[in-house]
C-alpha cells in the first residue's frame, strides 16, 4: 500500500463511520451555522464553539448533474448523478444511488447513504430516494 493509500482523514472518516451506523451529524456553532466535519472553526462566523447535532433524516435535492463521461477515478460508476441536497442547516454533495440517473430531479427527497465506488472501492457520500 502506498503512502497516499494509507492516509486516513480522521475527521471525515469518523463522520463516514457515524453516517454508516445511522448516526450522521453536522457541526453547529452558537450562531446556528451548520457545517460538516472536519472543522475546528465555523466557516461562516469563525466561532470555535462547535457542537455535534444529529443530521435530519431526509434532505431535498437542490441541484444535480448527470455524468456520462467521467474521470478515470469513476469510470465504472458512470453514468451517475451527483447532487447537492439540502439537509436543513447543511448542504451535502453526493452521488444519487439506487435509481436511474435520468429520473433524478430537483426537489427529490433523499436519505443519506454511504455508498462504495464501483471503480475505486472507496466509500462515497450517497443519496437514496426517500
Amino acid at each position: 500500500m502506498s503512502d497516499a493509500e494509507s492516509v486516513v482523514d480522521a475527521g471525515f472518516d469518523a463522520w463516514l463511520d457515524a453516517a454508516e451506523d445511522g448516526d450522521a451529524y453536522f457541526l453547529e456553532c452558537a450562531n446556528g451555522h451548520g457545517s460538516l466535519p472536519p472543522r475546528r472553526v465555523c466557516p461562516d462566523c469563525g466561532s470555535t464553539d462547535l457542537e455535534e447535532v444529529t443530521l435530519p433524516e431526509t434532505g431535498e435535492v437542490q441541484t444535480f448533474t448527470v455524468t456520462h463521461v467521467p474521470t478515470p477515478a469513476f469510470e465504472e460508476d458512470a453514468p451517475y448523478a451527483t447532487a447537492i441536497a439540502d439537509f436543513g442547516p447543511v448542504r451535502i454533495t453526493g452521488q444519487v444511488v439506487g435509481v436511474d440517473p435520468a429520473t433524478v430531479e430537483t426537489g427529490l427527497e433523499v436519505e443519506l447513504e454511504i455508498a462504495v465506488s464501483e471503480t475505486t472501492g472507496e466509500r462515497v457520500i450517497g443519496f437514496r430516494p426517500a
